[in-house]
């Protein structure tokens, strides 16, 4: 299985085009916020089943603060992380989905690429893909594939 995973959008959706385009198809597309009116334009385009949560910037948006789903035998948290306080540190969210007996944490908000692999918990940042604030600054988003022994695996590309 698997799943493209991005997050900040910002109501740009050509980069995302190109990563559908070159790295797909994907059995899941992960919007983490920022999508900024964009929403059902990516669930069109996406080709598979979307999940996806509203950012700080999504004002008059519909879509969930968070979202907590299975895939296959992982529990997944998704936010923006903006609740959490990312921007100085993951340790509310860790907390959170500790206590929410969460395998998989999902953040955007930083615009900045993360990957945490702990014994009992892995939390994912995929940076942005409009407009990336790491060292660098290329585009960035994340890849989860999910082998036939059930096993996540992780990786971040850059554009």
């Amino acid at each position: 299985m698997k799943i493209l995973i991005v997050s900040d959008t910002h109501g740009h959706s050509s980069n995302l085009e190109r990563v559908l385009e070159t790295d797909g198809p994907f059995d899941h597309l992960i919007h983490l916020g920022d999508v900024e009116g964009q929403e059902d334009y990516i669930e069109v385009i996406a080709g598979c089943p979307v999940h996806m949560v509203a950012g700080n910037n999504d004002f008059f948006s519909d879509l969930p603060r968070e979202e907590e789903f299975w895939i296959g035998e992982y529990h997944i948290l998704i936010t923006h992380g903006h609740y959490y306080g990312v921007s100085v540190g993951t340790d509310r969210l860790k907390e959170e989905a500790l206590l929410r007996k969460i395998d998989i944490v999902m953040y955007g908000h930083t615009h900045r690429p993360d990957l945490e692999i702990e014994e009992n918990l892995t939390v994912l940042n995929p940076g942005s893909l409009s407009y990336p604030r790491q060292l660098g600054r290329k585009p960035s988003f994340l890849i989860m594939e999910i082998d036939r022994q059930g096993k996540a695996h992780y990786t971040i590309h850059y554009l």
